[in-house]
């Protein structure tokens, strides 16, 4: 990957494709063919009626909150662009945590209580993964790009400058966080349902509040991005999750 000229847009009868749109529509395909799969494989306690609701939820949600936080992410600049413009900006971060806000509302409208998240778990990862292939191979014209850099790691991302490549860092970071979830998913031990997802939730928005500081943001309050603000609001959503985990962790250190 290294050898290709960024942006990677080959041509197609006369037609310069956009590779990150089509991988994005790739991921939704394969992500969703992915959850059906998993969810024949597995024991379901939601009913097909009720697993639809959370569904459409989801997706409102994510439909929101992705374009609302890609706004905050410089405000200025997006209304300069113009409404189209902000229209089509949008945010894996603000979909993930708008998706589970629409989910937490429809459980509630339809009167839910069994926990949702873990057969969504595995499957949004693989798309991420997916979907920051296109990323990657947008180059600069995408604002997943990273600072200029002189370590080793600094790649010419298509504007003459090494940079880092946080699209390449965040495929590495989430491959291993699939293979751990993955095996989680499969020990004998009994755990609260829904733990995968919070798995993911926490550890995802722990590796973008961390690899946020490479890229060129804007930082607004404290010293930070929209994006990482947002981290720490999901980290207080989790809270107990976290400390459950921190004293789970003490106790398997203190046996050790």
């Amino acid at each position: 990957m290294a050898g290709i000229d960024l942006p990677f847009e080959p041509i197609l009868f006369g037609v310069k494709l956009n590779m990150h749109l089509i991988l994005e529509y790739v991921a939704f395909f394969v992500a969703f063919r992915y959850y059906v799969i998993h969810r024949k494989n597995s024991a379901d306690p939601i009913s097909s009626n009720n697993r639809l609701s959370i569904i459409i939820g989801a997706i409102f949600g994510a439909l929101f909150f992705s374009r609302f936080v890609a706004f905050l992410e410089n405000p200025a600049l997006h209304l300069e662009q113009g409404w189209l413009a902000i229209l089509n900006n949008k945010t894996i971060m603000g979909g993930l945590f708008g998706g589970l806000l629409g989910v937490e509302l429809a459980k509630k409208i339809i009167g839910e209580k069994q926990s949702s998240g873990d057969l969504f778990t595995l499957p949004i990862i693989l798309g991420i993964i997916i979907g920051r292939v296109g990323c990657f191979l947008a180059g600069v014209k995408e604002f997943t790009y990273g600072t200029i850099t002189s370590s080793f790691m600094g790649m010419d991302l298509g504007d003459g400058m090494n940079r880092h490549p946080i699209a390449l860092y965040e495929i590495v970071f989430l491959v291993f966080l699939f293979i751990w979830i993955r095996k989680f998913q499969k020990r004998p031990v009994s755990f609260e349902s829904g733990i995968s997802f919070k798995i993911f939730m926490i550890c995802y928005f722990g590796f973008r509040f961390c690899i946020e500081f490479f890229k060129p943001n804007t930082f607004f309050f404290l010293g930070l991005s929209s994006i990482q603000l947002l981290c720490l609001i999901c980290w207080l959503y989790y809270y107990k999750t976290i400390i459950q985990a921190i004293k789970y962790a003490g106790k398997k250190l203190h046996l050790l």
